[in-house]
C-alpha cells in the first residue's frame, strides 16, 4: 500500500486552521478518500493533556523551554501513535498545527534559537516532514479580532498581546518565504472561498493523489 500524503494547516489563531480542516474533511470524504483529520497538540491522551496545560491553564508559570519540551513530548506521542499509522494504511493526514507552529511561537515568539528548536523537533518526530504546510495568511490583528467576535476566550499566547503575537505573525511570514513545503494561502474572505484556494493548491500540488467527487 502507497503511503499517504500529510497534510498541515497553520497559522496564527484565529486564522481559521479549525475550520479549513473540517471543511477539508468534508471534501476528502466526498472523493472517498480515507483520510484522519486531528490537531496538534493533541490526538492523543498525552497531547490532549498537554494542550489544556499550555493553552488553557494560564494560571500556570511555564518557563518557556517547559513549554517547548512539553509540546515537544506531546508530538512525538502524536507522529507514533496517530501520523505514522495513518500513513502506512495509506490513509491523508489532516493536521490543525504541526512544526512549524513551533518554529513561529516557540522560536520567533518566544525567542528560542531556531536551530535549537529544529534539532530539537527532529528527535521529537523521527524526522518525519509533512508533504505539504497550507499556511493561512491572516495578519494577527484579525486573527484577534475573530477570536473577540466568535466569543472564544483566551489562550496563553493570546493573553500576552500583540507584542508576542506580531513576533510570531513576522515568523510565519519568514517561514512561508524560506521553507520549501510552505505554501501561502490567503485566509482573508470567506470559509468557502478559502476552502476554494486550498483545494485547488492542493489539486496543483497533487493531481494523482486526489479522484474526482465519488458517485
Amino acid at each position: 500500500m502507497p503511503r499517504g500524503r500529510f497534510l498541515v494547516l497553520e497559522g496564527v489563531e484565529g486564522a481559521g486552521k479549525s475550520t479549513q480542516a473540517k471543511l477539508l474533511s468534508g471534501w476528502l470524504k466526498e472523493r472517498g478518500v480515507a483520510h484522519l483529520a486531528t490537531r496538534e497538540p493533541g490526538g492523543t491522551a498525552l497531547g490532549e493533556a498537554v494542550r489544556a496545560l499550555v493553552l488553557d491553564r494560564t494560571e500556570v508559570s511555564l518557563p518557556v523551554e517547559s513549554e517547548l519540551l512539553l509540546i515537544l513530548a506531546a508530538r512525538a506521542a502524536f507522529v507514533r501513535d496517530v501520523v505514522r499509522p495513518a500513513l502506512a494504511r495509506g490513509e491523508v493526514v489532516v493536521s490543525d498545527r504541526y512544526d512549524l507552529s513551533t518554529l513561529a511561537y516557540q522560536g520567533w515568539g518566544r525567542g528560542i534559537e531556531l536551530e535549537v528548536v529544529r534539532r530539537l523537533n527532529e528527535f521529537a518526530t523521527g524526522g518525519l516532514r509533512p508533504d505539504l504546510y497550507l499556511f493561512l495568511d491572516v495578519p494577527f490583528e484579525e486573527g484577534s479580532a475573530r477570536q473577540g467576535r466568535q466569543g472564544k476566550g483566551r489562550d496563553r499566547f493570546e493573553a500576552e498581546g500583540a507584542t508576542l503575537l506580531s513576533r510570531v505573525y513576522a515568523g510565519y511570514l519568514d517561514l512561508a518565504r524560506s521553507e520549501e513545503r510552505v505554501r501561502r494561502v490567503e485566509g482573508t474572505g470567506t470559509a468557502d472561498a478559502v476552502h476554494q484556494r486550498v483545494v485547488d493548491l492542493l489539486l496543483a500540488e497533487f493531481p494523482e493523489s486526489f479522484p474526482a467527487r465519488s458517485r
